[in-house]
This record gives structure tokens, C-alpha cells and sequence, in this order.
């Protein structure tokens, strides 16, 4: 059966810490699986959203796995525009190994996947950020050591990103806090699928000093997503005393860290004495995109891993 990643909670708590032991497995230990009789193969990479860390990270990712990457913008494909999903999606199964698409609609994902004979692994999507939710874990067990009874805070936008952050979490047994403003947090459906995934819990504060207080890790991120500029105005307002500062982290865990999926905007989401400081992980957050890409891929080309 073709193996996608669509969403972290698609995986197994099993899977997620076989993905991660791939990400910190040598070149030699992981093989060439997108190359064939010392041919590489295929690996379409699609963009309707512009990328820097993920289309460097899963460009030199399909590199190192033997495969070679072909990067194509969405107003090239042209997603029910030019073609159907589903044409689109036939026609690149005969040419790759496997699809990546960061995409606008998570609909679009699940359409690609429903009919693809190879593997669809998600990029970006509006509900999902898969890759970034790896790295994220990845980073935080390199620093804290097994994630299991630690506290992860949030402070900000409940987006893509944080509701990946609190998948990989709870399915690795971390305690997850979030600090959202009203009307831009998970409601409580959504906090409790979450805790379904896994023992640990998944709570909502209204101050980010409640979520931050003894945490082991502290995450934020842009106030102001990527297709939302004409709401950036209002947002900022609704943001006002969201900002995570050297006196927020105090309250943290003593050696907690600060991770940030970037790019950042200093002074808003962020203060730069603290994302600049010495607790700040965010570039080796950066560069484990690539190593997390290259597992992921490993991963779903027949990796192993239990579901």
C-alpha cells in the first residue's frame, strides 16, 4: 500500500520515532532509495507558496537519497486551473518516485493522495505542516533528551504550524500549553482530539505567563501568516502582550529553550534578546528541516515503521 504524509496525525507514535531515528541516520545507513541501477528518480516538488527552508531542505533531501528533485510554481501546474488535481497528479506518478506539494488548500492533498500510485508527502498546507512539526520535535530531543513528561508552550497564532507542534507532541507524551488571544486559539473539539493522541495534556491558557510557567520549551511564531497581509493591522492589535521576551522565558523551565519556525519579525512575535540569545534554537530548528525531510522521505519510501 502507498505510504503518504498528509498530517503527523496520520502517524503512529512508533512512526514519528522511527522517522526521527532516520533523520539522524548516516548517508550509508539510509541508502539510495530514489535511485534505481544507479539511476536517480524522480521526486516533483511543488510550490504554491513561495519557500526558502522547506525547497532547500527537500531539494538537498532527495539529493542525498539519490533521487533528483524537479521544483515546479504553482501557476505552472495550475491546481483545477490549467488541470484537474487528479490529471495532474496521474501524470507526475509516471515521471517521479514520489509528489511533495506545499499548497494553499489541505483538500488539495487529499485529492493528490487519493489517487497517486507513489507517495504524497505535505509541504505546507492551511491545517498542516508535518515537516516542520519533525524538525520541531527533532530539535527539542536533541536539546531536552526524550520528550515524555515535558512541557511545550505555544505563544500566538493556533495556525498550521502550532496545530502540527501539538500532534507531534502529545503522540510523543509531552504536555502541550497554548497561549492564543480569544478568537485565535484551538477550541475545545480541537484540544480534545489532540489529547486523544496521546497521555499527556493538551490545555488552552488566556496569559501566555500560565502556558510558559515551568515549561521546557517555549515556540512562537508570525502573528501574520502567509496570505493573510490585509488582516496584519488587526492582527497586531489582537497581539498586544503575546510577544515572548526575556521576562516571559524567565518563567520557564530553568535552560528552556525558544524555537521559532521562522522567518521571524523581531519585536513583534519575538524580542531579539531572545531569539538571539543563547537558549534560542531556531537555526538548528532551521537546518533539521533537512534531516527530518530526509527521514520523512526515507520514511515513506518503505522505511519501515509500524502504523
Amino acid at each position: 500500500m502507498t505510504r503518504h504524509l498528509l498530517d503527523i496525525a496520520d502517524l503512529s507514535a512508533a512512526d514519528v520515532r522511527h522517522i526521527l531515528e532516520l533523520s539522524v541516520c548516516g548517508l550509508d545507513q539510509l541508502g539510495t532509495p530514489l535511485a534505481a541501477n544507479g539511476t536517480a528518480l524522480g521526486a516533483a516538488l511543488i510550490f504554491e507558496k513561495p519557500s526558502l527552508r522547506t525547497r532547500h531542505s527537500m531539494e538537498l533531501a532527495v539529493v542525498q537519497l539519490g533521487g533528483h528533485p524537479v521544483a515546479t510554481k504553482g501557476e505552472e501546474i495550475g491546481f483545477d486551473l490549467r488541470e484537474p488535481v487528479e490529471d495532474i497528479t496521474r501524470i507526475l506518478c509516471g515521471y517521479h518516485a514520489v509528489l511533495a506539494a506545499r499548497v494553499f488548500e489541505h483538500g488539495v492533498l487529499d485529492r493528490m493522495a487519493a489517487v497517486s500510485t507513489v507517495p504524497v508527502v505535505n509541504m505546507l498546507s492551511d491545517t498542516s505542516h508535518p515537516l516542520q512539526a519533525l524538525a520541531d520535535a527533532l530539535t527539542m530531543r536533541q536539546s531536552l533528551g526524550e520528550l515524555a513528561g515535558k512541557v511545550v508552550a505555544w505563544v500566538g497564532d493556533y495556525n498550521n504550524v502550532a496545530r502540527s507542534l501539538g500532534e507531534v507532541c502529545a503522540l510523543l507524551g509531552a504536555h502541550v500549553r497554548y497561549a492564543c488571544p480569544n478568537g485565535f486559539g484551538p477550541d475545545e473539539p480541537e484540544l480534545e482530539r489532540l489529547g486523544m493522541l496521546g497521555t499527556a495534556t493538551v490545555r488552552r491558557n488566556r496569559r501566555p505567563i500560565e502556558a510558559v510557567e515551568g515549561a521546557h520549551a517555549v515556540h512562537s511564531d508570525t502573528w501574520v501568516s502567509m496570505g493573510l497581509e490585509a488582516d496584519a493591522a488587526a492582527r497586531r492589535r489582537a497581539f498586544e502582550g503575546f510577544s515572548v521576551t526575556t521576562e516571559l522565558m524567565q518563567a520557564a523551565a530553568p535552560g528552556a529553550v525558544f524555537l521559532h519556525c521562522l522567518p521571524a519579525h523581531r519585536g513583534l512575535e519575538v524580542h531579539p534578546d531572545v531569539i538571539d540569545g543563547p537558549n534560542s534554537l531556531v537555526f538548528r530548528q532551521g537546518h533539521n528541516r533537512m534531516h527530518t525531510a530526509r527521514g520523512a522521505l526515507a520514511f515513506v519510501l518503505g522505511g519501515g515503521g509500524q502504523s
